[in-house]
């Protein structure tokens, strides 16, 4: 039977995340597939705050291929740094028009979180094709998986499919202003704490299937109040309808690889 593993927010940290592929066995002591059957999801966010998100995605791709020709499967969705990175790449400091206010970049933003020279240098056009091409959101039995902890997916359409479908012609378009909209639903996030949290997980699990949501995006510490250095695991909040397993790789907490049980 296949096991499924779910991880999110490497930021720049390839070894960390080679780190914690070998010790769970996914790979091997030169960081190459080790044929398991398994399926292994990424959640996005390869680029920004940490030196290497080239490095990050450079790993992620070869383990894809490894996968596709040997047991097992790699699937990826993109995190709203993807879309920063890709925006930096394609309109820099252009000023995207906003009610006549035209204050606001992609070199900004990305200057501001956590942007890395290398990264912009080292990006190909290559990359660019395969990461506009992976989707957004991922259904894998119980499991309704996702980047950003936001309802805002609903915007681009009423299932995965067109959800995955309207977005990615999002990113087929040359228009900053869609490009921008792209950005800033993807840095939505938190609409499943607090009191009305578990209704909104329930219904956007309704609307789009699985019994359990799986975000990266935010870090969990910060949700426990507690530093991410003292992380020791993802988080199940919400009524136990969602898990966040964002463990702040960046900020000195642990890059959280999680098999996914059945719900």
């Amino acid at each position: 039977m296949t096991a499924t593993y779910a991880v999110s927010d490497i930021h720049g940290h390839p070894e960390r995340l080679a780190d914690a592929l070998q010790t769970a066995g996914l790979t091997d002591a030169d960081a190459n597939w080790s044929g398991q059957d398994v399926r292994l999801w990424f959640l996005g966010d390869f680029f920004d705050r940490g030196p290497d998100g080239i490095g990050v995605l450079a790993l992620v791709r070869r383990l894809a291929a490894q996968a596709a020709h040997s047991t097992g499967e790699v699937r990826v969705l993109l995190g709203n740094h993807e879309i920063l990175a890709l925006g930096m790449r394609m309109f820099g400091d252009t000023f995207v028009p906003h009610d006549g206010i035209t204050l606001r970049s992609f070199e900004r933003s990305w200057a501001l979180n956590g942007g890395q020279d290398r990264d912009q240098e080292l990006l190909t056009d290559d990359d660019v094709a395969w990461l506009i091409e992976q989707p957004m959101l991922g259904l894998d039995a119980d499991h309704l998986l996702m980047h950003s902890d936001t309802e805002e997916y609903l915007e681009w359409g009423d299932s995965i499919d067109e959800i995955n479908e309207a977005a990615r012609e999002d990113l087929h378009s040359g228009d900053i202003s869609v490009w921008w909209e792209v950005w800033r639903r993807m840095t939505s996030r938190y609409a499943f704490r607090g009191e009305h949290g578990p209704a909104l997980a329930a219904e956007l699990l309704n609307r789009l299937g699985g019994r359990r949501i799986v975000h990266g995006h935010s870090i969990v510490a910060d949700q426990l109040g507690i530093d991410p250095e003292y992380l020791t695991g993802p988080l199940l909040y919400a009524d136990g309808l969602v898990l966040g397993i964002d463990g702040g790789v960046f900020d000195g907490g642990p890059c959280l690889l999680v098999k996914l049980l059945p719900v």
